[in-house]
Protein backbone atom coordinates (compact mmCIF):
# COMPACT_ATOMS: atom_id res chain seq x y z
CA UNK A 1 0.00 0.00 0.00
CA UNK A 2 1.18 3.53 -1.11
CA UNK A 3 2.78 5.37 2.00
CA UNK A 4 1.87 8.92 0.71
CA UNK A 5 5.15 9.98 -0.01
CA UNK A 6 7.59 11.20 -2.22
CA UNK A 7 10.86 9.75 -2.76
CA UNK A 8 13.35 11.35 -5.21
CA UNK A 9 15.64 9.11 -7.01
CA UNK A 10 19.91 9.15 -7.22
CA UNK A 11 21.49 11.69 -9.08
CA UNK A 12 22.78 10.16 -11.89
CA UNK A 13 24.49 11.72 -14.66
CA UNK A 14 27.14 11.37 -17.41
CA UNK A 15 29.41 13.23 -19.07
CA UNK A 16 29.33 15.09 -22.65
CA UNK A 17 33.14 14.08 -22.97
CA UNK A 18 31.66 10.43 -23.79
CA UNK A 19 28.76 10.86 -25.82
CA UNK A 20 29.20 9.44 -29.63
CA UNK A 21 26.38 8.17 -31.81
CA UNK A 22 25.60 5.18 -29.88
CA UNK A 23 23.10 5.49 -27.09
CA UNK A 24 24.53 5.22 -23.57
CA UNK A 25 22.42 4.35 -20.16
CA UNK A 26 22.48 7.76 -18.34
CA UNK A 27 21.18 5.29 -15.43
CA UNK A 28 22.67 1.83 -16.27
CA UNK A 29 20.94 0.11 -13.23
CA UNK A 30 17.45 2.11 -13.73
CA UNK A 31 15.50 3.83 -11.36
CA UNK A 32 14.51 2.58 -8.22
CA UNK A 33 10.94 3.56 -8.24
CA UNK A 34 8.55 4.25 -10.39
CA UNK A 35 8.66 7.53 -11.00
CA UNK A 36 5.85 10.02 -12.20
CA UNK A 37 8.30 12.49 -12.81
CA UNK A 38 11.86 12.14 -14.62
CA UNK A 39 13.79 15.31 -15.22
CA UNK A 40 17.38 15.78 -17.55
CA UNK A 41 19.38 18.87 -17.13
CA UNK A 42 21.83 19.31 -19.84
CA UNK A 43 24.64 21.32 -18.23
CA UNK A 44 26.84 20.78 -21.26
CA UNK A 45 27.71 22.58 -24.58
CA UNK A 46 26.34 20.17 -26.87
CA UNK A 47 22.56 18.81 -27.92
CA UNK A 48 22.05 15.85 -26.56
CA UNK A 49 19.45 13.18 -28.13
CA UNK A 50 17.30 11.02 -25.88
CA UNK A 51 15.97 7.87 -25.65
CA UNK A 52 13.97 5.56 -23.39
CA UNK A 53 14.76 2.43 -24.96
CA UNK A 54 18.17 2.30 -26.12
CA UNK A 55 16.97 2.38 -30.12
CA UNK A 56 14.73 5.33 -30.80
CA UNK A 57 15.22 8.92 -30.58
CA UNK A 58 12.68 10.51 -28.30
CA UNK A 59 13.70 13.95 -26.75
CA UNK A 60 16.80 16.39 -27.62
CA UNK A 61 18.03 18.58 -25.04
CA UNK A 62 19.79 21.99 -25.80
CA UNK A 63 22.62 22.96 -24.00
CA UNK A 64 21.77 24.75 -20.52
CA UNK A 65 17.76 23.41 -21.20
CA UNK A 66 15.95 21.30 -18.90
CA UNK A 67 13.28 18.50 -19.70
CA UNK A 68 10.31 17.63 -17.21
CA UNK A 69 8.46 14.49 -17.94
CA UNK A 70 5.52 14.84 -16.26
CA UNK A 71 3.79 11.35 -16.40
CA UNK A 72 0.99 11.83 -14.20
CA UNK A 73 -0.55 15.39 -16.24
CA UNK A 74 0.05 13.55 -19.75
CA UNK A 75 -2.01 10.77 -18.95
CA UNK A 76 -5.16 9.85 -20.64
CA UNK A 77 -7.97 10.22 -18.84
CA UNK A 78 -5.68 12.36 -16.15
CA UNK A 79 -6.35 9.58 -13.36
CA UNK A 80 -3.07 10.55 -11.82
CA UNK A 81 -1.58 6.58 -11.82
CA UNK A 82 0.52 6.92 -15.44
CA UNK A 83 4.11 6.50 -14.17
CA UNK A 84 7.19 5.29 -16.10
CA UNK A 85 8.40 1.91 -15.32
CA UNK A 86 10.19 0.82 -12.11
CA UNK A 87 13.66 0.45 -13.37
CA UNK A 88 13.13 2.47 -16.15
CA UNK A 89 17.10 3.46 -17.84
CA UNK A 90 17.53 6.80 -19.81
CA UNK A 91 19.68 6.80 -22.30
CA UNK A 92 21.87 9.97 -24.32
CA UNK A 93 23.71 10.31 -27.17
CA UNK A 94 25.36 13.43 -29.20
CA UNK A 95 28.44 14.36 -29.98
CA UNK A 96 31.60 14.79 -27.33
CA UNK A 97 31.17 18.14 -25.78
CA UNK A 98 32.40 19.59 -22.03
CA UNK A 99 29.78 19.36 -18.94
CA UNK A 100 27.06 16.78 -17.63
CA UNK A 101 23.79 15.68 -18.20
CA UNK A 102 21.82 15.13 -15.00
CA UNK A 103 18.80 12.43 -14.73
CA UNK A 104 16.99 12.96 -11.55
CA UNK A 105 12.98 11.62 -10.61
CA UNK A 106 10.50 11.48 -8.08
CA UNK A 107 8.46 8.49 -7.07
CA UNK A 108 5.47 8.04 -4.99
CA UNK A 109 6.53 5.52 -1.74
Amino acid sequence: MPKNTVQAIELFSIASSVLDVNYQAINEDGAEGACFLLRITNDSTTNVTISYNGLVDHDIVLPGDVLNINAQTNSRPNNQTCLFPKGQIVYAKGTAGTGTIYLTGYYQE
